[in-house]
């Protein structure tokens, strides 16, 4: 079993709270929309870190992560990218690339709005974790925290780190 903490759409802001809540966390996802190395620095440095980029990332970040992660862990096949659209009418592209990677579990970010559905067209779960920093539209910064359990999502849960505004 590995447990995960998955964040998106920080935008150059980290809250602590963050930490405490992934504390028990095996590995953070991040989905893009990072904003500085800083923010991946103290990621990484916390807890084995995967990470996309996202839209407003720049080359700095882009040259430590990748546009697309595709892995296997604990029987469950991961795709994750930052510009994902959602089940049924997802981003331009992203339909192509789950017929190609048929993966079990897609995750993106960039909506900001935190969204848990099933794609059963696609045989998929498909996982948003809404946004954890403090710009955009959003009301209240968002968290996911899950297990993978023998090719199993387990114990799913919506965190609220609080309202969007400076800290």
């Amino acid at each position: 079993m590995i447990k995960i903490g998955l964040i998106s759409d920080t935008h150059s802001f980290l809250d602590k709270k963050v930490l405490e809540y992934f504390d028990s966390c095996d590995e953070i996802w991040h989905a893009g929309d990072i904003g500085n190395h800083e923010v991946l620095d103290e990621l990484e440095a916390f807890k084995p870190t995967r990470s996309v980029f996202g839209n407003i990332d720049d080359k700095t970040i882009q040259s430590r992560t990748i546009e697309d992660l595709v892995f296997e862990v604990e029987g469950v096949k991961v795709f994750i990218t930052h510009i994902g659209g959602k089940p049924p009418r997802y981003a331009k592209g992203i339909t192509t690339k789950l017929k190609q990677h048929k993966p079990n579990l897609f995750i993106c970010g960039h909506s900001h709005i935190l969204r848990v559905m099933p794609d059963k067209e696609r045989n998929l779960v498909y996982l948003n974790p809404g946004a954890a920093g403090h710009h955009g539209f959003h009301h209240v910064r968002t968290l996911l925290r899950f297990d993978i359990n023998n090719g199993k999502i387990e114990n799913l849960e919506a965190i609220e780190l609080g309202k969007r505004g400076r800290a």
